[in-house]
């Protein structure tokens, strides 16, 4: 499959690692940087979603999404897991929980922009999210070995179907071009249902475009 994402945010707290860990599939291991282990909220724009050689459906190629993920490894293979994907195309969310084993669930969505972006996600069974933000600074991409680069940089993700076996998709895109952001939450309750209180300032970077594809998924 392939998407371009748009007008990105990545805004992550620092969890202790133990925390993470007691909710992750078995054979997945919480991948650390800076002393701790890393939690995302992620709002963003998805467009020109199609399967490989075919074009664009026109119902189908283009929802808000909100991510709520965080980072893993496997058999030293590091990736993303995700607890939960939002999004505004019930359609699309049926495709993606049958044929990606993907935690997906329908929200009514909504966002705009002025001289920022203004971000609204709300589930059925509850969790909110709105959000304002926007870049405020020039793009550049993040050195490696650093905090941005381990949030960001992630090549496979890791998923399980209803029966718990556990797959691993990859992930192909150009490095990422960042750009320092500022952000703020009126609401965010993404993560009650986990267990998790975020707390602190989050670690901030945009990013205005980039086009992604996703290969087929392999049980590990």
């Amino acid at each position: 499959m392939r998407q371009t994402w748009r007008d990105i945010l990545f805004a992550h707290w620092p969890v202790p690692a133990d925390t993470l860990a007691a909710l992750l599939p078995a054979g997945l291991i919480p991948d650390q940087h800076s002393g701790s282990a890393w939690l995302g909220i992620i709002p963003f724009r998805m467009t020109s979603i199609r399967l490989y050689g075919l074009p664009a459906i026109p119902f189908l190629s283009a929802t808000l999404e909100l991510n709520v993920r965080t980072y893993v490894t496997r058999n030293g293979i590091p990736g993303v897991y995700f607890f939960s994907l939002d999004a505004a195309n019930p359609v699309a969310v049926q495709i993606a929980r049958r044929f990606f084993h993907l935690p997906y669930f329908d929200a009514a969505m909504r966002c705009h922009q002025d001289d920022a972006i203004h971000f609204e996600s709300r589930r059925r069974e509850g969790q909110c999210c709105q959000v304002d933000y926007q870049p405020v600074g020039a793009a550049a991409l993040s050195e490696p070995g650093s905090l941005d680069h381990f949030l960001t940089e992630r090549y496979a993700l890791y998923t399980t179907d209803r029966k718990g076996q556990l797959y691993r998709g990859d992930i192909r895109h150009k490095p990422w071009n960042l750009q320092p952001a500022t952000a703020t939450f009126r609401e965010n309750s993404m993560t009650g249902w986990l267990g998790i209180v975020l707390a602190g300032s989050p670690r901030l970077s945009f990013s205005r475009e980039l086009e992604v594809s996703i290969l087929g998924l392999k049980p590990c």
